[in-house]
């Protein structure tokens, strides 16, 4: 064997062996699609900093990352096959599973322990409790996840549904038109209105907010999912996308640099100052919560989760709540000394 030969069987050695030990056993470079919820965004971008870094093509996979319209269409574009995994509000998924029940879409790794959705007024509107948003006009996309969960906020809090109006925006009108008074209050991620708003002008102080997970609202946000055929036919490569996903997580808390340099190589066009103020918020507030810090990145408590389910089925008229289990799938997660986070 020529010299030259035995360095090229060395080099396909050393890379063999880094699929394997950063994955667990994907096949060497698995093609995969995946889609995000929303825009190329500081909270979303573990899963660029993983491809740009290499860590996803270190585990064996070669994912095509999209940009998304909503959890639905996220949660619709894996379960047809489109994509074989994504990013997606797990409150959609429950919906999704519920009306699915004989291929349920399921979760591999939680994104969001503490849910982000909320509603949002201006102080000049006069409204200072939830019980104010009665006789108001609530504005925002029907798919917006704070959107369809405000029936079970509006029960949590005491406030008759039937007095509110209901006022179908698309995304792009809705942070404007609460400040031009079209609406009274609008739904959705707290780190996206509020920084939305900020972004034409409305100042944090001159904004109430009202956060679910402030009312005592235990749900989850946003978890990577995977489709039902892709989890029996490639569960080493949903492994391997996993580790290398939460690799990225853990480089990004302790440096949201890393982050936001990640989004604007995506995206030329990102605002890098309000990009660094989402990710930061959502780390404080959505990602490194008290649980995680104890229980590591990642993962669920499969009680709560169900609670949440039934929560969930409750507010938007499910005839069933599907069973935890059937929503998340724990063994693609890497161990918890691996997803431990500050």
């Amino acid at each position: 064997m020529t010299f030259a030969r035995s360095l090229t069987f060395a080099a396909a050695g050393v890379t063999l062996a880094l699929g394997l030990g950063a994955a667990g056993a994907a096949d060497a470079q698995t093609k995969m699609k995946f889609t995000l919820d929303w825009a190329f965004q500081g909270p979303t971008s573990a899963f660029l900093v993983a491809e740009q870094k290499g860590y996803y093509k270190a585990a064996g996979l070669e994912p095509t990352i999209d940009a998304g319209q909503g959890s639905a269409g996220a949660l619709q574009r894996v379960a047809t096959g489109a994509y074989e995994m994504g990013f997606a509000d797990i409150n959609a998924l429950i919906e999704y599973n519920a009306k699915n029940p004989d291929a349920p879409v399921k979760a591999v790794m939680m994104g969001y322990d503490a849910p982000p959705f909320g509603v949002y007024a201006l102080k000049s509107s006069g409204i200072k409790t939830p019980k104010d948003l009665e006789g108001r006009k609530l504005g925002a996309p029907v798919f917006d996840a704070s959107f369809k969960l405000f029936p079970a906020f509006a029960a949590k809090v005491g406030i008759d549904k039937s007095k509110v109006t209901y006022i179908n925006l698309t995304p792009p009108l809705r942070e404007p038109s609460l400040k031009n008074g079209s609406v009274d209050f609008i739904s959705g991620h707290y780190f996206s209105s509020i920084l939305d708003l900020e972004k034409i002008g409305v100042k944090q102080e001159d904004v109430i907010a009202f956060p679910y997970a402030d009312a005592g609202m235990d749900f989850y946000g946003n978890a990577v999912v995977a489709s039902p055929k892709f989890i029996k036919e490639n569960p080493a490569a949903v492994k391997a996308f996993v580790a290398a996903t939460v690799k990225a997580w853990k480089e990004i808390v302790a440096n949201p640099d890393v982050g936001i340099k990640a989004t604007k190589t995506r995206d030329g066009l990102t605002d890098e100052t309000l990009e660094m103020k989402r990710l930061k918020m959502s780390i404080e507030r959505n990602v490194v919560t008290k649980y995680v810090k104890e229980n590591g990145f990642g993962g669920v408590d499969m009680a709560r989760l169900q609670r949440s389910s039934d929560a969930v089925a409750a507010a938007i008229g499910l005839d069933k709540a599907p069973k935890a289990t059937d929503l998340f799938e724990e063994g693609f997660l890497p161990p918890k000394a691996d997803r431990m986070m500050q």
